[in-house]
């Protein structure tokens, strides 16, 4: 069974291997597959678009990955942000035209629903598919719940499988709204008190 103590900060050692963790865990995921639904191009996009939303948590210390990297979560502290700069450039160079407007008024209401007091937020948690189902990313969520809790401070994120609704439900996130655009799935930004 895992534990508290096999999870450990992702330095830049092990940066690539984390990466590639995440993507296999967004491999079938709804909204990552419905920007680039050709196997090929969200190979080649998807690292590039983790680095960009969840790469300043490997910065800060809070890139965390359980025991053989088979799960990792990427979480941004109080006012550190994605790099949307690095965003715009790979929406605009992988993404199919036809979805372009949907995914920037997408990316514009998910700006919207960020909370305006300091708040931790969480881009991207996933575990490599051959790992699924052994509560790793229990033990990723309650690592990182455990400071928010510590520091009295709100951790808010975006469920882009409502799958994983109830996993994000059990660990004490309210569904906050919808974002849906055009033809995309929709995303759920949910938020969770620090207790």
């Amino acid at each position: 069974m895992p534990a508290e103590s096999d999870i450990k900060c992702a330095n830049a050692n092990i940066r690539t291997s984390t990466v590639w963790t995440i993507v296999l865990g967004f491999a079938a995921d709804p909204l990552m597959r419905w920007s680039w639904p050709d196997a090929s191009q969200y190979l080649r996009s998807m690292p590039r678009f983790v680095n960009a939303s969840g790469g300043p948590a490997f910065e800060h210390g809070t890139a965390y990955v359980t025991e053989g990297i088979r799960a990792a979560a990427l979480w941004l502290p109080p006012g550190v942000q994605q790099d949307e700069s690095a965003l715009d450039e790979i929406m605009a160079l992988s993404l199919n035209p036809a979805i372009t407007e949907d995914m920037a008024l997408l990316r514009q209401e998910m700006a919207e629903h960020h909370p305006s007091e300091p708040h931790w937020y969480l881009p991207l948690i996933a575990a490599d598919p051959n790992w699924v189902g052994q509560g790793l990313g229990t033990l990723l969520m309650k690592y990182a719940l455990q400071r928010c809790d510590e520091q009295g401070i709100t951790a808010y994120l975006e469920s882009s499988n409502p799958d994983h609704i109830p996993f994000y439900q059990s660990h004490g996130f309210e569904v906050i709204g919808k974002i849906q655009h055009g033809s995309s799935p929709p995303l759920t930004p949910m938020l969770r008190a620090a207790k």
